[in-house]
């Protein structure tokens, strides 16, 4: 049997063809990818806010020295609201795109959103210094009914997101926009289920479970206040690109529906 031998050409062409992947194969594998790490990474966000709550932010892994690490947590309270914010502008937008290399940085671009935000958000409730002052601990009925209360938040917070477009809220579109080889498309402007009763059940479901907790602390109390104040002006910049993005169709939609408090007057200041 010689080199030039039919048998062997053929031989050749088989292997070369199971060793070559097929079209599309890296697409895929940097989908899957993107994925797995950006809801592995979302799901250890909310699970880290979930517990360092839970305790009033008296348990978690930081040991920056007194006092260095007031300073350390107000950069931990600031880095989430800015470089959140900054991403969602022009600017941030198109650095977003060019973050994963390649011709797919756009397509995943709100993958990538959602796995910074969710490495922020882990980083504040992991990394975040005790100061190992309890001021009040629920016992008894007061912490059942607390417990149920937060739990509660924490569902009104997961329904409004769903009605939001679980896809968007999760990062999910993006990797799976590039899985199904499919152009980005954003879910309609969201108007029903909480949506109905108020423009910002999101802001508004995440400031109820900063104030539903069995512990507190003085910890709990400078990030319920800081995170509430965003969670009440960061959603008038989400406006603005809402109005330039609907034009009509949101302003109408502002027009009938209170901002945060339902059964409020309705109107852009509202």
């Amino acid at each position: 049997m010689t080199w030039d031998d039919p048998r062997l050409a053929r031989l050749r062409r088989l292997i070369s063809a199971a060793l070559t992947p097929p079209p599309g194969a890296g697409r895929i594998t940097l989908a899957l990818l993107a994925g797995v790490v950006c809801q592995g990474l979302f799901a250890l966000a909310v699970l880290s806010m979930v517990v360092a709550m839970f305790f009033g932010m008296s348990k978690s892994f930081g040991a920056v020295p007194y006092p260095w690490a007031i300073l350390a947590n107000v950069v931990l309270i600031l880095q989430f609201p800015l470089l959140h914010s900054f991403l969602l502008s022009k600017r941030g937008m198109g650095l977003l795109a060019k973050i994963v290399p390649g011709p797919h940085g756009g397509t995943l671009a709100t993958t990538t959103y959602a796995t910074i935000a969710s490495i922020q958000l882990f980083a504040l409730f992991t990394l975040w210094t005790p100061s190992g002052i309890v001021w009040w601990r629920a016992e008894g009925a007061a912490f059942y009914a607390i417990c149920t209360a937060y739990a509660a938040s924490w569902l009104l917070l997961l329904k409004a997101s769903f009605d939001a477009g679980a896809e968007v809220q999760s990062g999910a579109l993006g990797w799976m926009s590039l899985l199904g080889k499919i152009k980005v498309k954003f879910p309609d402007m969201p108007t029903q289920g909480l949506f109905r009763v108020i423009r910002q059940p999101i802001y508004v479901a995440f400031a109820l479970t900063l104030w539903t907790v069995p512990v507190w602390t003085p910890d709990q109390l400078a990030l319920a206040v800081s995170y509430t104040a965003y969670c009440l002006l960061a959603p008038r910049l989400k406006e603005k690109r809402f109005e330039a993005r609907y034009g009509d169709e949101f302003r109408r939609y502002r027009d009938r529906t209170p901002y945060v408090l339902p059964g409020t007057k309705t109107g852009s200041r509202t």
